[in-house]
């Protein structure tokens, strides 16, 4: 008999510890450039060495599904998370000097525990017996995004007090979670998952043009996501010029508590997702201009966090609208669908730092921040921000035509 409680219990840590290992180096970013001159583009490298750490996991899991022993994965998956935080760590104490390739390192082998969790935390959530899977897939999502909220405090408050030279102790602390979701599997008896048979179903899978669809709803969806979730942190501070223990409490955290709230309100009382998406992904696009071009640093703070809610659904609902297409579907579609969204989470977070740097050392740019009476930092962090919007643009076009696709029968 499948221990229902406790296997939800170990997905739901899981997500935890990703919303920790996703959010983690953005709330160190201006940390790591103070203390190790880092600069921006090789921090927004960091979240890209992330995400395309991930996406490797999810392409491999996406064709070879069939080769792999799906309890075993669950049980290293903590493990390599334990192994990445630990040299992450203790990166500046074993390589000063070259504190960055530590980092790095540490970045790609916690980041393999998160494509793992991916892969495998969703389907295992979707084959549970449940009255509502749609919703229980949300619930499954907003832990993530409490656990973002959860993290940003921590980290903020912990850096506050006792200051940036000590943030090693503080991941160091954080492997107890990791340690704690393997223990949880160990023991567990899981629901069987839904493999493929060979690699050649699984291609050919990806000619489905309802998977194609929702694939890019999900690589702008994460995009959208991500831009925020991991920028805010540095542009309140450095474009919006408010303290960091302010931005980030009120701007970061309050990011992901509206994150949190979508997901779990839809959780609760959520239907018709296909309008859910198409009515993010404008809310989407007016969040990320105002965060933008406001003057005023209130209404841009404001903006920042009511991206949240605006951005709550589309990575999630992504996923519900596919299920609700390909009932059927198992490891395969959940695995391509977690490389589509951790690609966009790559790229997207990467193109802000590069707008931004790029800005910072071009003459027009620096010209134009003088007449504007900012940084050069700040003008390039805010036409960063502008890229959120440009692709809230085009999640409208796209949940646009899958809201036109949808089963109007549901709907009465």
């Amino acid at each position: 008999m499948i221990d229902v409680k406790r296997v939800k219990l170990a997905c739901y840590a899981t997500n935890a510890c990703m919303a920790l290992i996703c959010n983690l180096s953005p709330l160190l970013f201006l940390i790591f450039h103070e203390l190790y001159g880092i600069s921006y583009s090789l921090l927004g490298a960091l979240v890209l060495v992330n995400f395309v750490s991930q996406l490797s996991i999810d392409l491999i899991f996406s064709f070879f599904n069939h080769r792999f022993n799906m309890k075993k994965c669950l049980c290293v998956m903590p493990l390599l998370a334990v192994a990445g935080l630990t040299l992450y760590a203790v990166s500046p104490w074993i390589l000063p000097g070259n504190e960055y390739i530590g980092l790095a390192i540490g970045t790609v082998i916690f980041s393999f525990s998160s494509g793992f969790a991916e892969v495998l935390i969703s389907p295992t959530i979707a084959a549970l017996p449940a009255k509502d899977p749609d919703r229980e897939m949300s619930k499954l999502h907003s832990v993530y995004a409490w656990g973002v909220v959860g993290a940003v405090i921590a980290v903020t408050l912990y850096l506050h007090f006792l200051g940036s030279e000590a943030w090693q102790w503080l991941v160091l602390a954080t492997v107890a979670i990791p340690i704690s979701v393997f223990f949880l599997f160990l023991g567990a008896r899981l629901p069987e998952l839904k493999t493929e048979q060979s690699t050649a179903g699984s291609a050919r899978q990806l000619r489905d043009r309802r998977l194609l669809l929702a694939l890019c709803g999900i690589i702008l969806g994460a995009m959208i996501e991500l831009i925020m979730a991991q920028w805010a942190s540095g542009y309140i501070e450095e474009a919006l010029e408010l303290p960091k223990l302010l931005g980030d409490i009120l701007g970061v955290a309050m990011f992901s508590v509206m994150l949190g709230l979508g997901r779990t309100l839809y959780s609760k009382v959520g239907k018709n997702i296909e309008r859910t998406l198409l009515t993010c992904a404008i809310g989407a696009v007016i969040c990320y201009s105002i965060a933008a071009l406001s003057p005023w640093a209130w209404l841009g703070l404001i903006a920042c966090a009511v991206t949240g809610i605006a951005a709550s659904m589309l990575w999630p609902g992504s996923l519900v609208a596919l299920s609700k297409k390909l009932p059927s579907a198992g490891v395969f579609m959940y695995a391509i669908m977690a490389a589509g969204g951790d690609f966009g989470a790559a790229v997207g977070p990467q193109l802000v730092g590069i707008i931004t740097d790029a800005v910072c050392v071009s003459e027009k740019g620096i010209a134009l921040a003088a007449r504007l009476g900012i940084t050069p930092a700040a003008l390039g962090m805010k036409c960063g921000m502008l890229l959120g919007a440009i692709v809230g643009v085009l999640a409208v076009v796209v949940f646009t035509v899958i809201y036109l696709k949808r089963d109007k029968s549901e709907e009465k």
